[in-house]
């Protein structure tokens, strides 16, 4: 099969975290699939810190496993340590984080791309595009082929006319050892596309043997792991590697500033915008000038290597000051750098181009898919890439686009924010964009994915089963509870060792136990419980699922039913060709982004910033409604 005569399925440019889970996405759909990245050795390459999760990034991690990505076991198999963060708080909070292994990381995605069937590889840079009118029907690489392909999604990360910056030195690169990609948004700009630069950084990494890890403090991983796939084919971590946490200090701000004259960051060289949630140490030195100290969190880059990532030291700042200042920090004084730390600035496409399937509004057949969209980090790039490659298999075969609401997933939550509110900054997920957290919880992305991704024939019969026999067991356990009578003599010594007020008289347990002091390790004491847990083979999963129903099952009900309001509106279309700027009872600045968006929903027209309650209201008169 030759690449000068082979129309593809679908092509997907770039091999970062959303370049990888579009390409299995699509080839899974049974897309013949082309995936051209400049370097085969750096497929899924960890560019940034070795992790993967975190608050509100765990659940989209989670949600991609759900739908039939391969993040969560990709990230099970290479964990080097496993921590379920915001413990502490309900459990639409907690978040699952994995350290990974960064060198198995990228060995384990292209292995199983390479299992992938309908999925081609092919090393070569992507510097054109090539258009019928207002459709894509291929690409041009710089050794000069033309590939054809009926869909194109593009995945450049921070590639496209990438510039890297360290102190007064700059040079063009799309990470550090790797050359810019250039050609494609000049094709594009030419097209109509608005595009514009972001900025993001990385902080140095170290020599491991070089640290004093006793003057730091030990961050072990969780005594309890657990994992991120619901795949029976990876299990969790049995042993770990701890990361250690330092602080900067009042010397290391000293020699900070010392650099800020030559730091691209505040003299002008560097005009785009950083990542607000991840920002350098000269910008924080700088913005919090009251603090005296900030977190320096030191982690290990896999199992066997020495080399160390020193999260919350990004910087741009020249060498050596990086060097003077890293060696004021307690455990680094005599510190040998692997290599400095550096700032990228590169072109994203403001997303309100974009359609929620994730395809161009301009040019037909064309999905753009992660840091090109203005987002930041990988599981928010794999995820729009898994939606991307779906939704480009889909056109291929004439089917409807798959698209998921703000009230199923982070994933829904993350692309409407993106095409409706667009972004200027790059985007990172939190629970707080969420309206709808408490439904949209770690724990359950199988029962509320699973489903989907297996009408679409991603999820295998094996996942579906298991989804299936977690819902019936939890139910049926629910049931049980809410049942079963249990006697003031069962009940009151498990109360009392809790120091809460006792009862007089039996009563059902599904009112005791929805005390939140009470957990439902303190009720396997009740014989009857006890017995029909063992008997009926409920494990751990399916007592954390009905143990979040005990407690927070008003909650939960309150938020299905605001979901469900949202839902009707989401039903109400608005036609792709309605003239809004003949509705003069709209306001101007209404009919203006209404116009540039073209929400396909009265419900998306909503959630547009400048378009106002009352606007919505003229917009459902039209509509019929």
């Amino acid at each position: 099969m030759s690449l000068f005569t082979t129309t593809y399925d679908v092509i997907v440019v770039g091999g970062g975290h959303a370049g990888s889970e579009a390409a299995a996405g699509s080839a899974n759909m049974g897309a013949r699939t082309l995936l051209i990245t400049m370097n085969l050795q750096n497929i899924a390459q960890m560019s940034c810190n070795p992790a993967m999760g975190g608050i509100a990034k765990g659940q989209i991690v989670r949600e991609i496993d759900a739908l039939g990505g391969y993040s969560g076991i990709v990230t099970d198999k290479t964990a080097i340590q496993f921590k379920m963060l915001n413990k502490s708080k309900g459990p639409a909070m907690w978040s699952p984080r994995a350290q990974s292994d960064r060198m198995q990381f990228a060995e384990c995605w292209r292995t199983m791309l390479e299992q992938t069937e309908n999925l081609d590889f092919y090393q070569d840079s992507v510097n054109g595009l090539i258009f019928d009118g207002n459709k894509i029907i291929g690409v041009k690489t710089a050794l000069g082929l033309e590939i054809k392909a009926k869909t194109v999604i593009l995945t450049a990360g921070t590639f496209l006319n990438g510039l890297i910056h360290i102190g007064e030195k700059t040079f063009g690169g799309g990470r550090a050892g790797e050359g810019a990609s250039t050609g494609i948004t000049e094709d594009l700009v030419e097209k109509g596309f608005e595009s514009g630069r972001m900025k993001t950084g990385t902080p140095p990494r170290v020599d491991g043997r070089s640290l004093d890890y006793s003057k730091m403090t030990e961050q072990p991983g969780d005594e309890k792991t657990e994992k991120f796939s619901y795949s029976p084919t990876t299990s969790a971590l049995k042993k770990q590697r701890s990361c250690y946490l330092t602080y900067t200090n009042q010397r290391t701000h000293d020699l900070l500033k010392e650099g800020f004259d030559r730091s691209p960051m505040f003299n002008g060289r560097i005009k785009s915008t950083g990542p607000r949630y991840c920002p350098s140490v000269e910008d924080k030195v700088n913005r919090f000038a009251e603090k005296d100290r900030h977190q320096i969190f030191v982690e290990p880059e896999g199992w066997t290597t020495v080399e160390i990532y020193v999260n919350g030291f990004s910087t741009s700042l020249p060498e050596d000051i990086q060097d003077k200042a890293i060696r004021s920090i307690a455990g680094f004084e005599n510190v040998k750098f692997f290599r400095y730390g550096y700032a990228i600035e590169y072109d994203y496409f403001p997303p309100t181009q974009l359609t929620h399937s994730l395809e161009t509004k301009l040019i037909e057949n064309l999905f753009f898919a992660g840091q090109i969209n203005g987002t930041t980090g990988y599981e928010e790039a794999a995820s729009q890439g898994l939606m991307a490659g779906i939704n480009a298999a889909l056109k291929v075969q004439n089917k409807e686009s798959f698209i998921l609401k703000r009230s199923e997933a982070y994933i829904g939550v993350l692309i409407d924010d993106l095409i409706t509110k667009g972004t200027e900054e790059p985007y990172r997920m939190f629970t707080s964009r969420a309206e709808y957290r408490t439904l949209l919880r770690q724990d359950n992305a199988d029962l509320r994915l699973t489903p989907r991704s297996y009408e679409l024939g991603l999820a295998s019969q094996e996942r579906m089963d298991r989804v299936v026999e977690k819902k019936e067991k939890t139910e049926k356990t629910i049931q049980f509870i809410k049942n079963l009578s249990v006697t003031k003599e069962e009940i009151n010594p498990i109360l009392e060792k809790k120091n809460l007020a006792v009862v007089n008289q039996s009563m059902k347990l599904y009112k005791i136990a929805a005390r939140p002091q009470l957990n439902f390790k303190d009720l396997l004491t009740i014989e009857k419980l006890k017995e029909y847990t063992l008997n009926n083979n409920i494990d751990q999963e399916i007592i954390e699922q009905v143990e979040i129903h005990l407690k927070y099952s008003g909650y939960i009900a309150k938020e299905k039913n605001n979901a469900d309001k949202l839902n009707r509106l989401e039903n109400v279309p608005i036609p792709s060709t309605f003239d809004y700027t003949k509705v003069k009872s709209l306001s101007y600045e209404a009919r203006e982004k209404l116009t540039k968006i073209k929400p396909t929903s009265i419900s998306q027209a909503s959630r547009i910033s400048g378009v106002s309650p009352s606007d919505v209201s003229v917009l459902l008169v039209y509509m019929g409604r």
